[in-house]
């Protein structure tokens, strides 16, 4: 996982330079551990915007999602849709990046996932765009879409984990 400046990704975002910027920002980026594994695990999967120009705390992020991934060999075998809950969980981890981003305790823990809905199946080829804003008291607004056209909504409200005793 790797964080890159507002500059950085809007120069990216010029679809004739994309593939040259992203591996330009991939060389020169620090990658940043996270505990969850799956949904944004590859190197080719998420550039990230922290802050919004209206103000509202937030982060941007592309999956570039390939045929190649594991999760397409049984799902389904003539017809490759990603999960849904995969869906969400690159959803979560964009939302506890920008939390550890923000300077707060990290999040580990996801409390609820309230008015999930999923609009819009998400295949290989597709560029699904991440978006998470925060709400406040560890809630976060999310949406994932592909070509702006909303794949899954959800609120989620994550916590730090419990002190282990």
């Amino acid at each position: 996982m790797r964080f890159f400046d507002a500059e950085q990704v809007h120069r990216a975002l010029g679809f004739d330079a994309l593939a040259d910027a992203i591996a330009d920002m991939l060389r020169s980026n620090p990658v940043v551990p996270l505990r969850h594994a799956h949904a944004l695990s590859s190197t080719d999967s998420l550039l990230l915007m922290p802050a919004w120009s209206d103000g509202a705390q937030g982060a941007l992020g592309v999956k570039l999602v390939t045929v190649n991934e594991s999760y397409f060999q049984g799902h389904f075998p003539d017809y490759p849709v990603m999960p849904g809950v995969l869906v969400l969980e690159a959803l979560i981890q964009l939302s506890t990046l920008l939390a550890a981003s923000s300077g707060g305790p990290t999040p580990g823990t996801v409390k609820s996932l309230d008015r999930v809905r999923f609009k819009r199946q998400v295949i290989p080829g597709d560029a699904l765009t991440l978006d998470t804003r925060m709400a406040g008291d560890g809630k976060y607004v999310v949406r994932a879409s592909v070509a702006d056209e909303t794949a899954t909504e959800a609120e989620i409200v994550l916590v730090p984990d419990a002190p282990r005793t």
